[in-house]
């Protein structure tokens, strides 16, 4: 008589429903967002503290964001090999660490070195809680709303994170913000000690996954570069939205706080609600269809810049559409990229994180400092080019595959 199946690991031990999955991996999501923008109200303020200047201090909000993208290629493998957990709990408390001692320095050096250190152990969360979701939630519909919930949230993370910050750094003092940091990365990784399971594949303690099978996959580059061109869009309006809102549109820092979060509401509304279509259209179709709603809002603003000032109507309202097509597009690139590398899906989140990151922070520079950031051309300019870069290398990834089969 045959033996029934036996079941995989990872459905044996990874029973939790989907709130409970989000509430253990959400809190690492987002605080290697938090860690980035929550003490920009007090920059000014830290010259002076650390005995440094200005231009130093700006130099550890780029070092973050460098290291937190380049520090998965490291944390990628290593979790293939030794395991999510370990390099989670690793992880969590590498930040903390690096929190609290951020909170207790007066060093411009200590305070950039620690930075490192920071952006280090969010890469780490960052990899291993991607992974998880690659291992667990790959052939399952949950993943399509996990992944777009956590874009969600990196999107809503920038809207809040000044204000804690400052209403943080008004009632206790700057440090006070690396030190809530500190108790909130401890909280997070003692929940993920007692609940976090291990789920790496059995077969991925093999030898040392390469780069070179994942780098040169077509499909790959397709939905990175979508996922670039989606969270790129809102990285350029983060980083160009105060200059248009504020110093040209007029808006108050509320006004202009309340205008911002708006983005992400409509986000999080389009996660709520875009599930069932997101099914329906699969991976080529939900990301065809994000892009078409970046270049949708791309010719609003276009429109707007030329025939109008800026306004909520002109800058805002145009995000909203590009909104939905981030979550559209976010929700499946993901899974899109790592399809074929369920063995090796630590190294491949790195990568697909890495290759994200870089590619918005120079091309997303490039647009800023090329067209002006106090316009609307980066916003427009960025999503058009990238939104059309990805459809192109969609058509052709469909013609290959048609090819094959």
């Amino acid at each position: 008589m045959p033996f029934p199946e036996r079941p995989s690991p990872q459905k044996k031990i990874w029973a939790y429903s989907l709130p409970s999955a989000l509430l253990l991996m959400a809190p690492f999501d987002i605080l290697a967002s938090l860690a980035m923008d929550i003490y920009l109200p007090v920059v000014p303020l830290m010259p002076e503290a650390l005995g440094t200047s200005p231009s130093v201090i700006q130099l550890t909000l780029s070092l973050y964001m460098i290291t937190l993208g380049l520090g998965q290629i490291a944390f990628g493998p290593i979790s293939d090999r030794i395991g999510r957990r370990p390099v989670l709990l690793g992880g969590g408390l590498l930040f903390a660490a690096a929190s609290i001692m951020l909170a207790g320095t007066s060093s411009a050096t200590a305070f950039i070195v620690l930075r490192i250190m920071q952006a280090m152990g969010a890469s780490a969360v960052l990899v291993a809680t991607f992974a998880t979701v690659r291992d667990v939630y790959a052939q399952r519909p949950e993943g399509t709303v996990i992944y777009g919930l956590f874009s969600a949230m990196l999107a809503f993370v920038p809207a809040l994170g000044p204000i804690a910050g400052a209403l943080i750094a008004r009632g206790f003092g700057w440090r006070a913000i690396f030190v809530t940091l500190c108790i909130l990365a401890i909280a997070a990784t003692l929940f993920a000690w007692l609940r976090w399971r291990e789920t790496r594949p059995r077969n991925g303690s093999g030898p040392r996954p390469a780069f070179g099978p994942i780098l040169r996959s077509f499909a790959f580059w397709t939905y990175t570069i979508g996922f670039a061109a989606a969270m790129g869009t809102f990285f350029v309006f983060f980083s160009t939205a105060p200059r248009v809102l504020i110093d040209r549109a007029g808006f108050t820092q509320v006004g202009f706080s309340l205008a911002f979060a708006t983005a992400a509401l409509v986000m999080i509304a389009t996660t709520r609600f875009a599930r069932p279509f997101i099914a329906r259209w699969g991976n080529v179709g939900s990301l065809a269809r994000g892009m078409a709603m970046l270049l949708l809002g791309a010719s609003m603003l276009a429109i707007g810049q030329v025939l109008a000032v800026p306004s909520f109507a002109t800058f805002v309202l145009p995000m909203w559409v590009m909104a939905v097509g981030i979550v559209l597009a976010g929700s499946v690139t993901a899974n899109g990229a790592l399809e074929a590398f369920g063995d090796v899906a630590g190294t491949a989140v790195a990568l697909y994180f890495c290759a994200q990151s870089l590619i918005v922070g120079i091309a997303g520079t490039f647009f800023v400092i090329l067209l002006g950031g106090d316009t609307a051309w980066p916003l427009a300019g960025y999503a058009t080019v990238l939104a059309a870069v990805t459809l192109g290398a969609l058509r052709r990834l469909q013609n290959q595959q048609q090819v094959a089969s």
